[in-house]
């Protein structure tokens, strides 16, 4: 079964074993590694799972970057502590222009009160947008006449990766090949071949993934157990044909 955390182990054995050095967005930014994997971590809900990854990371010796929305959902104080301590990065996962429903002040405002709550927990570098799918507001369009780095952030993945140089690889809509259900988490990556967690594994033990690669995990999806693994692959694929004919086409 693909998204299991008995496959993830899978595949993090299979990029160690393709010697690559794993990085946080923070480190990347500012010193990339030549042959460099980013594992980003969207926390969109239960942060239980992503500890389970966080901790899973730390025992092959890897740091990952997660990023916590400040929804009841996602956000844990003691788990974003935890994840912290384990030597990962933590960064803010922003939804404002969502949230405030397209007020731009408003959205800011919002923006710089949760950037501060969450800096009382941990440090924050970095940030990361959620796509809020069945929205119409786009919370990147916040930095059109803004600047995040104003905020004491020096990085954004949409904006601060060359995407035509990193392949990015993501698990949004429970698939790695999900470019016709996505919404917003697409970039300008070249097209890939997989569309499953095996497929790239398999690509990592033959030596054909590129040098540098940004993966981007809902942990939430990841689950050894068959009720919520169900109820997750059910609820997705519900949810993809939603967005494949109501907001796919129109954005």
């Amino acid at each position: 079964m693909d998204f299991t955390l008995r496959l993830y182990r899978r595949l993090l054995e299979s990029l160690i074993a393709s010697n690559y050095h794993f990085q946080t967005f923070e480190d990347f930014l500012k010193s990339p590694k030549e042959r460099a994997i980013v594992l980003r971590h969207d926390v969109d809900l239960l942060p239980r799972n992503s500890l389970a990854f966080a901790e899973i990371q730390k025992e092959y010796g890897l740091s990952g970057s997660y990023y916590f929305r400040a929804v009841e959902v996602s956000w844990d104080d003691k788990i974003i502590q935890r994840i912290a301590a384990l030597g990962h990065e933590v960064g803010y996962h922003y939804e404002c222009l969502t949230t405030c429903r397209g007020d731009f002040q408003k959205g800011l405002a919002d923006f710089e009160q949760n950037l501060e709550r969450l800096r009382k927990l941990v440090p924050v570098s970095t940030i990361c947008m959620h796509g809020s799918p069945l929205s119409k507001f786009d919370s990147r369009d916040l930095w059109k006449s803004h600047s995040y780095r104003d905020f004491g952030i020096i990085g954004e993945p949409y904006f601060d990766i060359d995407f035509s140089k990193v392949l990015y690889l993501t698990d949004t809509g429970r698939r790695w090949d999900g470019d016709k259900v996505s919404v917003r988490d697409k970039v300008g990556s070249k097209n890939h071949p997989f569309k499953t967690t095996c497929d790239i594994i398999a690509a990592a033990n033959a030596g054909q993934l590129p040098a540098q690669i940004m993966f981007t995990f809902h942990p939430q999806r990841w689950d050894d157990h068959s009720v919520p693994w169900v109820k997750e692959l059910v609820l997705q694929n519900a949810k993809n044909v939603i967005k494949k004919y109501f907001f796919v086409k129109n954005t």
